[in-house]
C-alpha cells in the first residue's frame, strides 16, 4: 500500500472546509495514518517550495501558506498518490472538473484548499517532512474486505 501527503490549505480551515475534504479521501476508502494541524515556518515552507523558492511569487505563496494553521494528512491505500490526485483534480481550481475536491470548492490555482503529493518519490519527501516517524500508525482496518479484493489486499 501507498503513503501519500495532504495539505488541508489555509482557505480550506478557513472557510470550514477541513471535515468536508476529509469525507471525500475517507468515503473512496483512504485510510488515514496521520493527522495534525501546524502552523507552518517559513524553513518548512523554503524545504518544500524548493523548487519555485527562488520564483518572484514564492513570497506571497509563502504568506498565503501562514496565513491559517493547515492540516497535514497521510492517507494510505492501494495506489494511493494517483488515487489522491484524481479525487483533488488538476491545481488551477476552476478549471478542476466537478466531482473533485477542487472543482467542487475552489476557484483559484493558489487558493485551491489542498496539497497532494504529485509523485511516489515526492509522497516519500512531503511525508517524511510534514510528519516524524512517531507520528504515523500501522493498523489494519476492519473496512479493508470491503474497499478490496482479497488478491489486492496481500
Amino acid at each position: 500500500m501507498e503513503k501519500t501527503l495532504i495539505l488541508i490549505k489555509p482557505d480550506a480551515v478557513q472557510r470550514g472546509l477541513a471535515g468536508t475534504i476529509l469525507n471525500r479521501f475517507e468515503r473512496k476508502g483512504l485510510k488515514i495514518v496521520g493527522i495534525k494541524m501546524m502552523q507552518l515556518t517559513d524553513e518548512l515552507l523554503k524545504e518544500h517550495y524548493s523548487h519555485i523558492a527562488d520564483k518572484p511569487f514564492f513570497p506571497g505563496i509563502a504568506k498565503f501558506m501562514k496565513s491559517s494553521p493547515v492540516i497535514a494528512l497521510c492517507l494510505e491505500g492501494l495506489d494511493a498518490v494517483d488515487t489522491v490526485r484524481r479525487i483533488c483534480g488538476v491545481t488551477k481550481a476552476r478549471e478542476a472538473e466537478m466531482g473533485t475536491i477542487r472543482g467542487d470548492l475552489a476557484m483559484s490555482i493558489q487558493a485551491n484548499v489542498v496539497h497532494a503529493s504529485d509523485s511516489l518519490e515526492n509522497a516519500k519527501l512531503e511525508t517524511e517532512r510534514f510528519f516524524n516517524a512517531g507520528e504515523l500508525f500501522s493498523y489494519d482496518s476492519v473496512l479493508a474486505t470491503n474497499i478490496y479484493s482479497d488478491d489486492e489486499r496481500s
